[in-house]
């Protein structure tokens, strides 16, 4: 197997990799809602010779190779999108207030192609490669959901991989910056808290027991875990994004409902910050004549790229790409591209990499003096399409080449 050879089979299917991300891009879904783009998934896969399985509520896995004796490498492909009225400037938008707003519509395409380029080597793959297509990564649930129905087993799998694109990076798209060993991305933590009052007339507080007034003395006392209660190695983000009480302008309300996040790189200090939380919220309420109460919902652990894997994946991806268009994420931070390799977005790759030695690759898809200036998640957000078959083209290929040398 030739990584020029990949590359240039990976070249030939630009336009249907291409057909492949606009039919998904225009028929966004989100969650585990994704009836029409597991059916296309599904429906592509048998095409090309695979029997697709069913993997959880929402999620498919395909399996390549096994003709041979050897170990099992996974990638990851996320399918869903986010609840975002797409507002980009494309010939080719989402209409039903969904929109692939963070790239899940090319990582799909992107394994689309490679389930291609993997067939076509089906027989000079050393081993197993398996094909995971997952659902509901925007809500931390997916891939947590597909390894509890038996994704990591049946073949057992030994090692995994995923790739995210990324809009806004000022390199040329299809450059590859290869995860350093160590956690690459954030715990997440969604909460809500409640806080219980005493509705009352606003003309007379006195009769009752104001939750926004202990609310919003919260609200600036959890700022305080970040200020005071951890070290500065402690890195975290504890934000409040929505304050939802009352109807109306003359009344104080009966209740307050709080909700927000949390993002942490170690997990000692997430439990910390979790248990302070709850101190903090209950003390301070209490202290109003209040009630309340904190509940901590989905989330996942942090993303852990593995040592060995990070150096194979690295040299593999610039056999494939050459050294100027792959390189470690030390390598970024040489260059002055980043101070580190850790973002604050959290991934729910997460969960498969706390299970088995696990990869992330970036995949640079829009440069911001190309007109691709807009982020992840932002309604007019775009990414450069020319990446996709490249991208394809490291799926497969770093598959391939990592049961090759571990045999």
């Amino acid at each position: 197997m030739k990584p020029e050879q990949i590359k240039k089979e990976a070249s030939e299917l630009q336009e249907i990799i291409k057909n492949d991300r606009r039919f998904l891009h225009t028929h966004a879904e989100t969650g585990f809602n994704l009836h029409e783009t597991k059916a296309y998934v599904k429906k592509e896969l048998k095409a090309m010779g695979y029997e697709p399985q069913e993997c959880g509520k929402s999620g498919l896995i395909a399996i390549a190779g096994g003709k041979k004796e050897g170990k099992v490498f996974l990638i990851r492909g996320d399918m869903d999108a986010l609840p975002i009225k797409e507002e980009a400037d494309v010939d080719f938008p989402s209409t039903n207030g969904c929109m692939h707003a963070c790239g899940h519509d090319m990582h799909t395409a992107m394994m689309l192609g490679a389930a291609r380029l993997l067939k076509k080597h089906e027989d000079e793959i050393e081993g197993t490669i398996k094909l995971m297509f997952q659902p509901a990564e925007e809500i931390f649930e997916g891939s947590h959901d597909m390894i509890e129905a038996g994704l990591l087993k049946n073949p057992d799998v030994d090692a995994a991989l995923m790739i995210h694109v990324m809009a806004g990076m000022p390199f040329e798209p299809g450059t590859v910056i290869v995860s350093a060993p160590g956690v690459s991305a954030p715990a997440a933590d969604y909460f809500e808290i409640k806080v219980q009052g005493k509705g009352c007339h606003g003309s007379m507080p006195n009769t009752g027991v104001d939750p926004l007034n202990a609310a919003a003395h919260i609200l600036i006392a959890l700022q305080e875990i970040h200020a005071r209660e951890l070290a500065m190695n402690d890195k975290a983000v504890l934000t409040i994004g929505t304050m939802q009480a009352g109807n109306a302008a003359n009344a104080i309300p009966d209740s307050v409902v709080m909700g927000g996040s949390i993002r942490t790189f170690d997990e000692d200090t997430r439990a910390f910050i979790k248990e302070r939380m709850t101190e903090i919220a209950e003390g301070i309420a209490k202290s109003f004549r209040a009630q309340a109460e904190v509940a901590f919902g989905s989330g996942c652990p942090t993303l852990v790229n593995d040592k060995d894997l990070s150096i194979c994946a690295e040299q593999y991806v610039k056999e494939l790409l050459g050294n100027a268009s792959a390189f470690s994420a030390a390598k970024l931070s040489a260059m002055g591209g980043s101070k580190e390799s850790k973002t604050a977005g959290s991934e729910d790759f997460a969960y498969v990499s706390q299970e088995v030695p696990s990869i992330m690759l970036a995949l640079a898809a829009g440069q911001p003096q190309k007109g691709y200036s807009y982020p992840q998640h932002h309604p007019k957000v775009k990414f450069d399409e020319s990446a996709l078959s490249g991208g394809s083209a490291v799926y497969a290929y770093t598959a391939m080449r990592w049961l090759e040398e571990h045999k």
